[in-house]
């Protein structure tokens, strides 16, 4: 009975390691034969970027033009040799313009600017977002060189729209400034249209006529996003986040963010700025100086008008600045692209 009961005992261990076996050859199997189910990785949705980009464009330049024309004339105008000026702040170039030029006269240049703002914001916004996304780690982080690196790429790209763009906006925007000038002195300055100037600079130079002042301009651009984009970030991350478990911030805290972050790059990039827009000057009122390049400009304004010449139109420009970005962070906020392509807000 012992001894039958031992084999017994073996016999049903062995059927037992056999069945464990199977089960383990099975489970193997379809593990081998049926593909594992991979984590959902978040796609990069190119299109509504573009397209919320230009609309952020669009609005932002269409509220703050006005400013941006003040900001314009402020940078451009030069000390006369008594110390004479035709504006002596912000508020006086404000009253001046209207009150010779009228309201419309406010929207000199706007034409260029509206039409080319958008794929301008459009290469500014989705570069930036594209290039983080590209260097975002496996494990989600993005450190502060990358984020950097990012904003600076964005910029590059940008000034390919931006240099032309900036370009025949200032002839337009400065123009009111120039036949002031030459009223005084008994002169008249013929009136050109943006398509004139375009086709005469086509004409004279080709197409590298259009890039007068690439170099401030890269200069001014590439420094604002490197600054501005990580600053962005940073802020944005430390407002509370939305309840619907997407993680982003409230719409109150990227729009104070966005205007913090583009006040704040915009008054440290503004001496590139005064630079760029002396050069890109095509017309000077009567005595003005002319500029050879980045380096006479920096050397002439700096002996002749002193270091604060750098920050002329400086607040116009944090004004102009802040709400086109507290903008832009508005429209991304609301997926207004989104909403026209009948796409998921991600």
């Amino acid at each position: 009975m012992l001894k039958y009961t031992r084999i017994q005992f073996f016999a049903d261990k062995q059927l037992l390691d056999d069945k464990m076996a199977a089960t383990q050859q099975q489970s193997e199997d379809i593990l081998h034969n049926q593909p594992l189910i991979q984590p959902k990785q978040q796609q990069f949705a190119l299109l509504p970027k573009i397209i919320n980009g230009g609309i952020a464009g669009i609005i932002g330049v269409t509220c703050v033009f006005p400013l941006d024309l003040v900001k314009t004339r402020l940078q451009n105008q030069q000390i006369g040799p008594n110390g004479e000026r035709m504006y002596s702040s912000m508020f006086d170039c404000f009253r001046k313009t209207y009150a010779a030029e009228g309201y419309f006269g406010m929207y000199r240049g706007s034409g260029v600017n509206i039409l080319l703002i958008t794929p301008e914001k459009a290469i500014k916004l989705t570069a930036n977002d594209y290039f983080r996304h590209k260097l975002t780690t496996k494990d989600g982080k993005l450190p502060m060189s990358c984020q950097m690196l990012a904003g600076g790429l964005a910029g590059a790209f940008q000034i390919i729209v931006t240099t032309p763009m900036e370009l025949l906006k200032i002839q337009m925007q400065d123009a009111g400034r120039v036949a002031a000038a030459a009223k005084l002195a008994g002169k008249t300055v013929e009136k050109v249209s943006a398509t004139q100037l375009a086709t005469q600079l086509f004409k004279e130079k080709g197409i590298f006529g259009l890039y007068k002042g690439i170099g401030a301009t890269g200069l001014r651009d590439v420094t604002f996003s490197v600054i501005y984009f990580p600053l962005f970030a940073t802020l944005n991350e430390l407002g509370p986040r939305r309840n619907d478990g997407s993680g982003e911030a409230v719409f109150w805290c990227s729009f104070l963010a966005g205007l913090a972050a583009g006040s704040t790059a915009a008054l440290a990039v503004n001496p590139f700025d005064v630079v760029k827009t002396r050069l890109q000057a095509i017309k000077k009122a009567d005595g003005e100086k002319e500029f050879k390049g980045i380096t006479d400009c920096i050397t002439k304004t700096l002996k002749h008008e002193g270091p604060t010449a750098f920050f002329k139109g400086g607040l116009c420009r944090m004004i102009v600045i802040a709400p086109l970005f507290g903008i832009a962070q508005t429209v991304y906020y609301l997926g207004v692209a989104e909403g026209l392509l009948g796409m998921q807000k991600k």
